[in-house]
């Protein structure tokens, strides 16, 4: 009865609130995501929506009141579930400030150093035949990831790559992954690719597991092979394999710097992106095009 009466009562002086809570709950999603954050998130709006659908139809007392203690644990309980991606948010907004909010682009000048860095020790790295592993972390929270190796919070440097990846020490065995422009961790522990993107079946662990760490977030991985020296690019479930210096800083300039400039100057764009992206894949699946293809 509650809520058919609130439907009767809406005027179009509701519309602002109705519009604020909207644009609150698009950007806590834009916050909120990542391989864990996404699940949780999702379940949690369902679990308060279910609640409060129970608590307006429903006329008994007893369960209306269990229901609003309920609502308030969970309402507590989002801060400390969320803890993670909520202190990567208040660190994006402190490093960005006002600037970005009012739609002018920053200089990321510590971003071009830390791409300057990844292709002078990439370069080095594969003369050495030394075997390397870095992943840039984007929009998708890694913790799950970071957790597993050594933390660092070091200042991104060729000197350090290559101590990290020298075969003669304990961290040389796993990925460095960066966030805000810092090492976060060494030695961390990625997943292996499940198969279906390997265009080479021969590829080893460190290969797979580039693959499988962007197959499983928005993360950009640097790889550099011990067998051949070669260095590789994984994104989005894809490899760029056999890059020079050159082809490589391109790539970090066009998916690190100039992504995450749109990510946060424009936080609306990358789910732009990705729906022109799906819309484009369907019309390309049309009845037309399947049967020129065959």
């Amino acid at each position: 009865m509650r809520l058919i009466w609130t439907l009767q009562t809406f005027s179009w002086g509701d519309v602002p609130d109705v519009l604020v809570v909207a644009l609150i709950l698009f950007v806590a999603s834009l916050i909120m995501r990542g391989p864990q954050a996404t699940p949780l998130m999702r379940g949690t709006v369902v679990l308060v929506l279910v609640l409060g659908l129970l608590t307006t139809m429903l006329d008994w007392i007893a369960f209306r009141w269990l229901l609003n203690y309920v609502v308030t644990a969970v309402v507590v309980a989002i801060p400390v579930v969320f803890q993670p991606e909520l202190r990567r948010a208040l660190e994006r907004v402190g490093r960005t400030g006002w600037s970005t909010m009012f739609g002018r682009a920053p200089a990321f000048s510590e971003e071009e150093l830390v791409i300057e860095a990844i292709c002078a020790a990439a370069a080095r790295l594969s003369e050495r035949r030394h075997g390397a592993l870095i992943v840039l972390e984007r929009n998708d929270c890694l913790d799950e990831f970071i957790n597993t190796g050594v933390p660092l919070s070091a200042q991104v440097s060729p000197q350090l790559f290559l101590t990290v990846f020298w075969p003669k020490t304990e961290l040389h065995d796993g990925a460095v992954i960066i966030r805000n422009d810092r090492v976060e961790s060494a030695a961390s522990v990625l997943p292996l690719s499940s198969g279906r993107n390997l265009t080479d079946r021969k590829l080893g662990t460190r290969h797979r597991a580039g693959l499988g760490i962007s197959e499983v977030s928005d993360a950009l991985c640097v790889i550099v092979s011990e067998e051949t020296g070669r260095i590789s690019v994984t994104n989005r479930g894809r490899m760029i394999r056999r890059l020079d210096s050159d082809r490589l800083r391109t790539i970090l300039s066009a998916f690190y710097t100039g992504a995450r400039t749109q990510a946060e100057a424009w936080p609306w764009m990358p789910v732009v992106s990705r729906v022109r992206k799906e819309v484009d894949r369907v019309r390309n699946s049309g009845p037309g095009n399947r049967a020129a293809s065959m």
